[in-house]
């Protein structure tokens, strides 16, 4: 649906610049902006693409002089990258899943379905699920038996929410992912050589028996709070007691793996190929980069920012900035790489130095 521009501006609260009755499709950048889409240009540097699009109205910065830009109307945020948040809320379409029940959809008759939720086609909802009010269920979703979706969810195509499994209000699932798995638990009869390793942190292994792995049920099942977005082919696993918990707020990248008996806080946000492995806890307001790993039975305190690539091996303290593998502190990591980088001029230095010496020495 078109908007007019105005009615962008009170959407997001802010203040309409010039004409507030133009009309209003979608958004682009500067170069390829229509006349009816507007234009995010918020850095001069951006604005300056402008010229070479057709674009009418534009979102800018604070103080930009959007006559001067040929503009016929502009919103300027204080902070233009928070008000692409709504914006683009305003702006999106959605998956365009139909109200209703789709006629190949199987719902076993003691599920309890809320008023206005959308199931698709083939979707898969089992006997004691409940489905709260407003929740739209994709096509090819599975919702296990005794599992528990909360008002307002969003379970894209081919999402899979296993047994007693709780999600909360305004989840949004991305196409793919899978919500209580099994965690991966496994115990030998008597110690394997891999606990021998761990425990002497020896670079050898005693004989031992071959042995087969004996698997460890899962028994607890996960929790997600609410406001979660859990990305495409992200995996939580559930808990072998007690649940796998995801706190309110949190935000989950694609691929994203979470292992069992984890706790992660409030507001955390995990970028692509995070793996947390099991019974590790994550304070609130953490960021993980893509590709972080963190370690089993670990601690993680509140706001730390862990940088692409590390790998968390020991406990790590309330707001620490880490970097590396292992993972340490951001300023000694940095300090260690430009040692590193100093070492051939080192080497170079040590060996002038040594024929130095041998040639006084010679002389004698």
């Amino acid at each position: 649906m078109p908007h007019t521009l105005g009615e962008l501006a009170r959407a997001l609260g802010l203040q309409v610049h010039g004409d507030p009755d133009l009309t209003i499709t979608g958004a682009a950048e500067p170069a390829a902006a229509g006349p009816e889409e507007l234009a995010l240009a918020s850095t001069p540097a951006y604005a300056e693409a402008l010229a070479r699009g057709r674009a009418r109205a534009a979102m800018l910065w604070d103080g930009a002089d959007w006559r001067a830009l040929g503009l016929a109307g502009a919103l300027c945020p204080a902070r233009p990258r928070f008000a692409m948040a709504g914006l683009t809320a305003a702006l999106d379409p959605g998956p365009g899943f139909a109200p209703g029940r789709h006629p190949s959809a199987v719902v076993d008759p003691r599920a309890e379905i809320g008023p206005d939720v959308s199931i698709g086609p083939l979707a898969v909802i089992e006997a004691g699920a409940r489905i709260g009010a407003g929740a739209v269920i994709g096509p090819q979703c599975y919702v296990g038996a005794d599992a528990a979706v909360g008002p307002g969810a969003l379970l894209r195509e081919g999402v899979r929410i296993a047994a007693r499994v709780r999600i909360g209000a305004r989840v949004v699932a991305q196409p793919g992912c899978v919500v209580g798995g099994d965690g991966f638990s496994f115990v030998t009869p008597s110690e394997a050589g891999v606990e021998q390793a761990r425990a002497a942190l020896s670079g050898e292994v005693a004989p031992a028996p071959a042995q087969s792995w004996e698997r460890i049920h899962s028994l607890g099942a996960v929790s997600v709070g609410d406001d979660v977005e859990i990305g495409a082919n992200s995996c939580i696993d559930r808990g072998t007691i007690r649940d796998t918990v995801i706190g309110d707020g949190t935000k989950l990248d694609n691929l994203v793996q979470i292992g069992h008996n984890v706790v992660v806080g409030r507001d955390c946000l995990f970028a692509g190929q995070v793996g947390v492995a099991g019974s590790t806890r994550i304070g609130d307001h953490v960021v993980l980069g893509g590709q972080v790993g963190v370690a089993d039975n670990l601690q993680v305190g509140d706001n730390a920012v862990i940088a692409a690539g590390s790998k968390v091996l020991s406990n790590v303290p309330a707001g620490r900035v880490m970097l590396g593998y292992p993972a340490t502190r951001l300023d000694a990591q940095v300090d260690s790489y430009k040692a590193l980088r100093r070492l051939p001029r080192l080497f170079r230095d040590v060996a002038a130095l040594k024929k130095a010496v041998s040639k006084a020495d010679g002389s004698d």
